[in-house]
């Protein structure tokens, strides 16, 4: 049988694709027009372009396919070393250590997905978007095109652009969930190991007998409290080692409006100043931790990250959710915290055949250990022990 003529089409804004095909291809719990939505309305123009590019096949919709350009900073994802090198060579020649990018993904979600119709693989669709994909990709001089933080369940259709297309493979930066086993609180705290179990409670409650807090869930926070909810975001995020996105005060303002959205607020008893936030996204059965923030001039022995992580596990219970995701960096806590990792890869392809080449040089020498030093305990540790099991070094 002839397969059936696949077409890809892309559109400016999410809102240019209908309704019904976002529901069909976004449906919980992946992150849907919502989220698009949201990103395009933030004024992240400086930052990314976004564009979608839509599937058809015999002329009719089957898939969406977010996209973005992003000036990438290779240091990002490259080992110590070669990160050093792109630095110094970076100071006399500045585009060396950026590369314009088309991405298939988003540039502030865990997984990247292709979202289709139910009965359309990704098998079918793949070849002909990656051709479409380098062919916009030209059209607005970016160089590399990268199909960004894509689940293991999709590398099978994914290496069919080995061969068909010159791209590589590259793990990325791992996801991390947590799965909540029924009926509520008690049964995840059950399920971790007897250590991990042992520390969380003893710090748990040394953190209740030195700093009293009050938790709220919030659906859409007036201005003044949104505003204290950025300065402690802004506080987290100048901590952070891993930035691919700056976010000002207007994405939250954005955000607020949807129904996806809460925010866990925790403020001291006594002053009623804010102490934590963490922004969340109830969609079906999980629960996204998407975005956090803690009054570091608080933090130490308070132990302020695992209230504010005991607080999102009530909530999770309390909607009915069965799994909390926590993104993709602070690997330590979330450790301690009983999360599990996700792996994801990355697939590159660059235009230029001699750079393709320095960067698929590169993409050997990066494995999960080498992007987080987090990461490279970790493994070390389970290796020690015996093996890393299911999780994955390379």
């Amino acid at each position: 049988m002839t397969p059936s003529p696949v077409t890809i089409t892309f559109r400016a804004r999410a809102a240019e694709i209908p309704p019904e095909l976002w529901a069909a291809c976004f449906g919980a719990p992946l992150e849907g027009r919502f989220w698009y939505e949201t990103l395009e309305a933030s004024g992240l123009e400086d930052q990314f372009r976004f564009l979608y590019a839509m599937i058809e096949r015999d002329g009719a919709p089957v898939g969406i396919a977010p996209c973005f350009v992003h000036d990438v900073p290779i240091a990002l994802v490259a080992p110590d070393a070669v990160a050093a090198v792109l630095k110094v060579l970076s100071r006399v020649i500045p585009r060396v250590g950026y590369q314009r990018t088309l991405f298939v993904g988003s540039p502030c979600s865990d997984e990247g997905t292709v979202g289709l119709f139910p009965g359309v693989t990704l098998a079918e669709v793949i070849e002909p978007l990656a051709r479409a994909i380098r062919e916009k990709a030209r059209e607005l001089r970016a160089p590399m095109v990268v199909f960004k933080d894509f689940a293991e369940g999709d590398l099978e259709a994914l290496r069919r652009l080995g061969p068909a297309e010159g791209f590589f493979e590259m793990p990325s930066y791992p996801g991390t969930a947590v799965a909540l086993p029924p009926p509520d609180r008690e049964a995840y705290i059950r399920s971790l190991g007897h250590t991990q179990r042992h520390n969380l409670l003893k710090k748990l409650r040394r953190s209740r007998e030195l700093l009293e807090l009050t938790t709220t869930v919030v659906d859409r926070p007036g201005d003044a409290e949104l505003a204290e909810i950025f300065g402690l975001f802004m506080q987290t995020y100048e901590r952070g080692k891993t930035k691919f996105e700056r976010l000002d005060l207007r994405f939250f303002e954005q955000v607020r409006e949807k129904p996806e959205a809460r925010f866990i607020l925790q403020r001291d008893a006594k002053t009623g100043a804010l102490v934590t936030f963490m922004l969340v996204f109830h969609l079906g059965g999980r629960v996204i931790n998407k975005f956090i923030g803690i009054d570091y001039a608080r933090a130490g022995k308070t132990y302020l990250y695992f209230r504010l992580f005991d607080a999102a596990v009530d909530f999770a219970y309390s909607v009915g959710a069965r799994e909390l995701q926590s993104g993709q960096t602070g690997y330590r806590a979330k450790f301690d915290l009983g999360h599990r990792l996700v792996p994801l890869h990355n697939v590159v392809r660059h235009r230029n055949p001699l750079v393709h080449a320095l960067f698929r040089v590169i993409g050997t020498r990066v494995t999960v250990g080498s992007l987080d030093p987090d990461l490279d305990t970790h493994f070390k540790a389970k290796e020690k022990k015996g093996g890393a099991g299911s999780e994955k070094r390379e």
